[in-house]
């Protein structure tokens, strides 16, 4: 069972700080081309919001950021893959589609982020379901593991996600025109960790599963193949100078990649 927090009181104090309240005025910011915009994020469930929330305010001050969760999707694709059916389930992109809907048509967002890694394959459904851009959130990251060459380095902590992630990696290969070997970790251990609110032992299992990888063979970089594991980064700051190679993450190049978008 996760550990029950020791304040309560700074929990919603902070977690309302970042999350933020509905309201009709515009977000405050410091960046003018991107006051006034409105992001839909649109997550397999609840719980990841906090994720988007936190990275998307560091990277797009002034959006409005508005999020549709349903954990009947992970719950969905979670049970789709333990009865070794395809998943994502058809079922769970149909509800990602009446998401979206919804986001375009109550909220007017002006793009929408896919940020589940899981649900990557819902990505044509959902764009063509819509009349605003639709981003993927590990695509701009598996455009870097692209242009840096070399073999790829996959991690995952649920093994739902692997298959998806590795498929979209080699999509990106064929759009851009290069080819792209990879090999996929599952540290399902580190999952366990964070859902028991160990974030710290969730990075530290990471940390020793790159360090194991890299010491059999040679790799390009690293991708940290969900939302989620993105917290990696506040432990290690400077990954590169401490694995001898880039570990990319889809918190900081997803959400750079909605600015400049945002800002176009």
């Amino acid at each position: 069972m996760p550990a029950w927090p020791d304040d309560p009181l700074r929990l919603f104090s902070d977690y309302v700080a970042v999350t933020g309240l509905p309201r009709l005025e515009p977000e405050p910011g410091n960046d003018p081309p991107l006051l006034g915009r409105r992001l839909g994020l649109l997550h397999g469930a609840s719980w990841v919001a906090l994720w988007s929330n936190y990275f998307g305010r560091l990277y797009l001050p002034g959006v409005k950021l508005i999020n549709a969760s349903n954990d009947a999707v992970q719950l969905n694709f979670m049970r789709a893959y333990a009865d070794g059916e395809p998943c994502p389930p058809q079922s769970s992109i149909e509800a990602f589609v009446r998401a979206a809907r919804d986001l375009v048509d109550l909220a007017g967002v002006d793009a929408i982020l896919i940020t589940c890694s899981t649900m990557n394959r819902s990505y044509g459904a959902v764009a063509e379901a819509v009349d605003v851009p639709v981003v993927q959130i590990d695509r701009p990251m598996m455009e870097a593991a692209v242009h840096q060459g070399g073999r790829v380095l996959v991690i995952a902590t649920l093994a739902t996600t692997l298959k998806s992630s590795q498929a979209l990696l080699e999509e990106t290969a064929q759009r851009l025109g290069k080819t792209v070997a990879s090999a996929g970790v599952i540290v399902e251990e580190a999952w366990h960790r964070l859902a028991a609110g160990d974030v710290l032992g969730h990075n530290a299992l990471l940390a020793r599963a790159i360090q194991e990888a890299t010491a059999r063979e040679a790799f390009g970089c690293v991708v940290l193949a969900q939302l989620s594991m993105a917290v990696f980064a506040l432990s290690i700051a400077d990954a590169e100078a401490e694995f001898g190679l880039p570990v990319l993450n889809s918190g900081q190049t997803g959400f750079q990649r909605m600015g400049e978008m945002l800002r176009g």
